[in-house]
């Protein structure tokens, strides 16, 4: 018996060393884990070290990854890294707002720069306007397929996460972005996320009929929300706000870009995102802000939209822009619509690619008509403190004019009812988990 008790004990001894790391001047630490190729079977990475993403790494079918709050992933520095969630995979990384999870730069504070790896992209089994023989790749060179029948699919939860410095280009036109989803079904609870210096988009929803709640994009080079592919979920309570000295050198930046497809095809089902309670904070025009910041909402390539109860405010070009004939035909027969929002551009507030099908006046009266306040400033719209790039505040002042004139008739039971336009009423719901400065923080 004593034997098998001193053998035991020499296994767990054995076992708790392989995990573990004593520094010859402190305490027993344990080393980072590596991931790297593919998680085929169901994982759980523990909050009580550091994981390291080596290269792309890929959740296969059948396979489910858990994430544990508090949970860090940091980036492979010279093999950059990326999360792939492949359909039928799932991913449960459910944080909390006092543990956030965070995937980050695998450099050291004051070395991150954007694109320093690629992203989390989560794939799915909802319907896209891209058919399905062959099923589309998602972009980013990833190789991985996505879409399908079932629009309830369930990818799993992914909810106070941040995404930090991330973005990489496969090639021109093929990034990886903050957070990509591709056809990603209504069982997936995506909220409270917080993207923060993507070198390419923040957010892009490729087909798919996920909702999202509580979404947070700060410091974007690209779009900050983009819609493609017969995207038609449903958003609410989200942020973007633009850093006048970070933008994408090649392309033009925006608060929204949406299209049907790059085609600007009828394809169906169209992309037609649903949106409520959304505040953009444009670069503002000041000197030395970089000129490819353009509109707060580009809505072109025969896409529909409802956006409605939010702000715009601040955008260097356009505050909103339709684009396409297809786009503002939609947008005058009330398939698409802008209502009870707040309004303001540095350039045109609203620009009308046809003048002959819509002008700018009469777009005025018909947004006016419907319940849009169209404002001089983004003073005007009364903040608390939405330019501050460090520590914002977006929660409307006493008298703001946002603390009213919401309309929420005819939206999906999804949204909750709220008086005030935008983001935030009298509760900051980034209070604990966001963080605006992750260039210092130590990991």
């Amino acid at each position: 018996m004593k034997a098998t008790k001193f053998i035991l004990l020499m296994l767990i001894a054995v076992v708790s060393f392989s995990a573990c790391k004593k520094k010859s001047d402190g305490p027993i630490v344990i080393e980072p884990g590596i991931l790297q190729g593919n998680i085929s079977s169901n994982m759980t990475l523990t909050n009580d070290r550091v994981w390291i993403l080596n290269g792309y790494v890929y959740v296969t079918a059948g396979a489910t990854l858990t994430i544990e709050p508090g949970t860090i992933i940091r980036s492979d520095i010279a093999n950059k890294g990326a999360l792939i969630i492949e359909r039928n995979a799932k991913i449960m990384a459910n944080g909390t707002a006092t543990q956030p999870i965070v995937l980050t730069s695998g450099k050291a504070p004051g070395e991150r720069t954007p694109g320093d790896w690629g992203g989390v992209i989560i794939l799915g089994n909802a319907t896209t306007n891209r058919g399905t023989n062959p099923l589309p790749t998602i972009e980013g060179g990833v190789g991985r397929t996505y879409g399908g029948t079932n629009d309830a699919d369930n990818s799993g939860v992914f909810r106070y996460v941040r995404i930090e410095w991330a973005g990489i280009a496969a090639q021109p036109g093929s990034e990886i972005n903050g957070l990509t989803t591709g056809g990603v079904g209504t069982g997936t609870v995506i909220e409270y996320v917080q993207t923060t210096f993507a070198n390419d988009d923040a957010f892009e929803f490729f087909g798919g009929t996920h909702n999202a709640r509580f979404l947070v994009a700060h410091a974007t080079a690209d779009d900050d929300y983009d819609f493609d592919f017969g995207f038609r979920g449903n958003i609410q309570f989200a942020v973007a706000q633009r850093d006048p000295a970070f933008v994408d050198p090649g392309d033009a930046g925006n608060g929204i870009e949406a299209d049907n497809d790059g085609a600007g095809s009828n394809a169906t089902p169209n992309t037609r995102p649903v949106l409520s309670n959304f505040t953009f904070i444009g670069p503002g025009n000041a000197a030395g802000t970089l000129t490819n910041h353009n509109h707060g909402n580009r809505l072109r390539r025969a896409v529909q939209f409802v956006i409605r109860n939010s702000i715009i405010a601040g955008w260097r070009v356009n505050g909103l822009n339709l684009e396409s004939d297809a786009t503002i035909n939609a947008y005058l027969s009330n398939t698409s619509e802008y209502r009870n929002n707040i309004l303001h551009a540095h350039g045109l507030v609203l620009n009308s690619g046809n003048q002959t099908l819509l002008t700018n006046d009469n777009f005025r009266t018909k947004v006016e008509a419907e319940g849009t306040s169209i404002v001089a400033s983004v003073a005007a719209v009364g903040l608390t403190s939405p330019t501050n790039l460090s520590n914002p505040n977006f929660i409307p002042q006493p008298g703001s004019i946002a603390l009213s004139g919401a309309n929420f008739t005819g939206l999906p039971g999804f949204f909750q009812t709220t008086s005030y336009r935008g983001a935030f009423g009298t509760t900051n719901w980034m209070a604990g988990w966001t963080n605006f400065t992750p260039q210092t923080t130590v990991y």
